[in-house]
C-alpha cells in the first residue's frame, strides 16, 4: 500500500501541514504513526481528502505512470513539455503520478526500453500519453487493446501541440527508405540469378522487353 510522510501529503492534497496537524490533533484526518512516531498518511486518506471513490486493494497495489516519447535528442526540450503538461494534467483530476517514463527513439522502433516495460509490466494500472503516436505511429488500437487485456488503462490526453509534425516526416522517410531498400536488394537479387550460369535452364526469371 502506497504511504506519504506527512509533507508528500500536504503537497498531494494541497493542504497546509498545520492544517494536517490540527485535523490529526482533532480527529478530522488521523494520521498514522511510524514506530519514532512520525506521522503517514494511506492512499485511502488521499482518495478520502480529494473526494475520490476508493478503490480495491489491488488496485492499490499498482502504479499510474506517465509516458513520454520524442525522435531526437534535440527535442529534450519537447521532452521535457510533455512531462510537465501530463503532470498537471493528472494532478488536476487528482491522479498521482508514481513515475514518468520516457524513450528518446521512432515511433515506429518497438525495442524502446521503457515502451517494452510498459507492455510487459505487471504493477501498472494506467498509462497516461499526450497523443497517440507518443505510444507508437502505427497500429496504437493493437498495443491498446493488448494493454486492456493485461488490465492497463491508456489515457490520451490529445495534445496535438506535443506531437511534432516534423516526427511524422521523419517516420515516414524512414518508411520509403526501407522499401526502396528492399526493392533494391530483389533487383540485385534477380540479376544475379539471371548471370548464374550453373543454375538449370529455364529457372531464370524473365525480363520485359524494351
Amino acid at each position: 500500500m502506497r504511504t506519504y510522510t506527512l509533507g508528500e501529503f500536504s503537497r498531494l492534497t494541497g493542504k497546509a501541514t498545520s492544517t494536517l496537524q490540527r485535523w490529526d490533533r482533532t480527529g478530522v484526518l488521523t494520521a498514522h504513526r511510524t514506530v519514532t512516531n512520525r506521522r503517514y498518511y494511506t492512499y485511502d486518506q488521499y482518495l478520502s481528502v480529494m473526494g475520490l471513490p476508493p478503490q480495491l486493494e489491488t488496485e492499490q497495489d499498482k502504479r499510474i505512470v506517465i509516458y513520454a516519447r520524442v525522435s531526437s535528442r534535440n527535442q529534450r526540450d519537447d521532452l521535457a513539455n510533455q512531462e510537465r503538461f501530463l503532470r498537471q494534467w493528472a494532478n488536476a483530476r487528482g491522479l498521482i503520478v508514481d513515475e514518468v517514463l520516457t524513450d528518446i527513439g521512432s515511433g515506429m522502433n518497438f525495442k524502446r526500453k521503457n515502451f517494452n516495460r510498459i507492455m510487459y509490466a505487471d504493477d501498472i494500472s494506467r498509462v497516461i500519453i499526450a497523443h497517440k503516436d507518443r505510444l507508437t505511429r502505427f497500429g496504437y488500437d493493437w498495443f491498446a487493446d493488448y494493454l486492456h487485456y493485461r488490465g492497463v488503462t491508456v489515457t490520451v490526453v490529445n495534445n496535438d501541440q506535443l506531437s511534432p509534425q516534423e516526427e511524422l516526416v521523419q517516420d515516414l522517410v524512414s518508411i520509403i527508405h526501407v522499401f526502396s531498400s528492399r526493392i533494391y536488394g530483389l533487383r540485385r537479387y534477380a540479376k544475379e540469378v539471371r548471370d548464374d550460369e550453373s543454375l538449370p535452364h529455364g529457372t531464370q526469371p524473365h525480363t520485359k522487353a524494351g
